[in-house]
């Protein structure tokens, strides 16, 4: 399995790697006490607030343990309870040791079981953060750097989902009443938010995948068990939770729709999102009042995206709008961080409004590295934008846009690029009426995503080079992820018609053991191959993966000649395909209430 960068090549590169990268060995001097200092208070912070939210559960378990007798010596033989908890999990012997230790397990439910697992998990995650920063000083050659950093990013953001995921599933006492206060998450936010701590420690152990040396061995070290901690998590999480398909948990989820989507909303608009965000999606963008303005004529609040993003502020639940008017954009690698919230940007329309850049993998830095503009500030919506990577087919992996962000809403967007242009790396994302370029797995990554209503061209790509739609990247069965397309268009470039068949178009190849796609009433044109999807490797996730195709039309659409792997079905169930809408895909509790952005909550077209 694989290769340059984040495990994907084109298909024409099978097995193919990057010459090993030597690591230096000597450190030199290089600016990290501050960095050093931040992370040290993260790291006591972040101990002290997993503790404070297990306080109250682990009150009630001392005291049930000590009854008439002291406690004894805790033994390494595991309880009842623990060893049924961690029969769940696809790593026991790990989920026993990890909670066998912990203070008060011995006396723990099987519910109690649920808040130790996450502790256990967000302290494991906190210490692998702050040790893992111990090296920043180091000297490093471009593509480790990158590889570096995109680690202390998402060990960061995976902290942080972590932490929200233990608030939801630990209820607190109030000071006042005594009485438990159960944080707003809901089961649906949990499993979210740790498939997107797995697949985080998954794109950072990837980065590292062509390299070799001190850095990667130190990273290794640290990095070692987190991903099957948070596999553990997600098991125990999953069976309590009783969710009913392969990790999409629906518990009373259609009583939920029935009583959120209101008359209000008989638009068929999802419950995401607020009235003020229907409003904004629907307004002209003369009607609308924004709060920053970046104009390269100096006629605004800034004139690059970068300083209107500096500007924004913090953790804000109120929806920040930032107008960015005609013209074409190319400030490397822009990027919305975690702690930008309900950020907004609206351009004035595709092809008008232009994010470009033209990183690659050929610059020695990893995929993650590549986006023109990424977002990981959950609440992040675009609206009449073009987002472009224009390094070129020769340069392989180049993104154009990368969305990390919880709740995000892309609307009206060009997507332009070859290999990898769009990377839907995590949590819950929408799509609509966008325009989509590229050639070799050009939708790829591990969001519960939704396209509606899009166009997807096929490009002509390098010799002996197939097409690839999607390369989902699903590794966990529990994780709640997948890429649905729905009630979308798939076209061929002029470019790959003129090429008069020499080149394949597939509907996507599995990069990870579960992967995860389907297309439903979806137009598909003659450059869809037969067959339909690819091969990664041999007959690598044949078995395990979830490939469907639910109503599709068009001289692409027929499905007699696909492919016969196990995983493959021809979705005939209504019930099934409603299970990869919106609205029950990518539901959530409330986070999509009225966009504004004319959408189809269940399968109708």
């Amino acid at each position: 399995m694989k290769p340059v960068n984040y495990g994907r090549l084109a298909p024409s590169e099978p097995g193919g790697s990057s010459p090993p990268v030597d690591q230096p060995e000597h450190a030199t001097p290089h600016p990290s006490r501050k960095r050093g200092v931040i992370l040290l208070s993260l790291l006591s912070i972040v101990l002290i607030i997993a503790s404070a939210v297990s306080a109250t559960l682990l009150i009630g378990l001392r005291t049930r343990a000590s009854s008439s007798q002291p406690s004894p010596v805790l033994a390494r033989k595991p309880t009842k309870a623990i060893s049924k908890t961690c029969s769940k999990t696809r790593f026991r012997s790990l989920c026993v040791n990890s909670l066998i230790d912990f203070p008060g397990s011995s006396a723990a439910s099987e519910e109690e079981l649920v808040h130790i697992s996450f502790n256990v998990t967000l302290q494991h995650f906190t210490k692998a953060l702050y040790l893992s920063s111990e090296i920043s000083y180091l000297q490093m050659d471009t593509h480790v750097r990158s590889a570096y950093e995109d680690c202390l990013e998402l060990l960061d953001d995976s902290v942080d989902a972590l932490s929200r995921s233990l608030y939801t599933v630990a209820p607190s006492l109030d000071g006042n009443t005594g009485e438990q206060i159960q944080p707003g998450g809901s089961a649906e936010d949990v499993v979210t938010w740790l498939s997107a701590a797995l697949t985080n420690h998954d794109t950072c152990t990837e980065g590292f995948a062509d390299l070799n040396g001190a850095v990667k061995d130190h990273m290794s070290e640290k990095l070692k068990d987190l991903s099957e901690l948070v596999s553990n998590c997600l098991a125990i999480f999953s069976a309590v939770d009783s969710g009913d398909f392969s990790g999409v948990p629906i518990q009373n989820r259609r009583r939920l729709m029935d009583a959120e989507i209101s008359e209000e909303n008989a638009d068929n608009l999802p419950n995401w999102l607020g009235r003020k965000e229907r409003r904004l999606l629907s307004l002209p963008v003369s009607a609308i009042q924004a709060d920053i303005i970046v104009s390269q004529d100096g006629n605004g609040t800034c004139k690059t995206i970068a300083e209107a993003i500096k500007k924004a502020p913090e953790y804000s639940t109120r929806r920040t709008i930032i107008y960015v008017k005609a013209g074409r954009y190319e400030e490397n690698n822009l990027k919305v961080g975690r702690k930008k919230w309900n950020l907004m940007f609206i351009g004035d329309g595709k092809g008008k409004t232009v994010i470009s850049g033209r990183k690659s993998i050929f610059d020695n830095i990893t995929t993650f590295h590549t986006a023109a503009f990424a977002a990981t500030g959950a609440g992040f919506i675009s609206r009449d934008i073009t987002f472009q990577n224009w390094a070129g087919p020769a340069k392989h992996q180049a993104v154009a846009l990368r969305v990390g962000a919880d709740h995000a809403v892309v609307y009206r967007c060009n997507i332009i690029g070859y290999q990898d242009t769009l990377y839907v790396h995590s949590n819950r994302q929408f799509f609509r009426e966008c325009d989509i370029y590229g050639t070799v797995d050009f939708i790829f990554g591990n969001a519960a995503v939704v396209f509606q209503n899009c166009s997807i061209y096929a490009r002509k790509p390098m010799p002996l080079q197939k097409n690839t739609i999607t390369a989902q990247n699903r590794k966990d069965p529990n994780q709640n992820t997948g890429i649905s397309i729905h009630a979308c268009r798939l076209y061929a470039m002029p470019d790959l018609r003129a090429a008069n068949g020499s080149f394949q178009t597939f509907l996507g190849r599995p990069w990870k053991l579960y992967s995860r796609t389907v297309y439903m009433l979806t137009y598909m044109g003659d450059h869809i191959h037969p067959r339909g999807w690819l091969e990664w490797n041999a007959t690598f996730a044949l078995d395990t993966l979830y490939y469907g195709e639910y109503m599709n039309y068009g001289p692409g659409g027929p499905v007699g000649q696909r492919v016969k792997w196990p995983g493959y079905r021809v979705i005939n169930s209504t019930i099934e395909a409603s299970r990869f809408t919106v609205g029950e895909f990518i539901y959530g509790s409330s986070w999509l209430p009225s966009t504004g952005v004319a959408f189809l909550a269940g399968l109708a077209v």
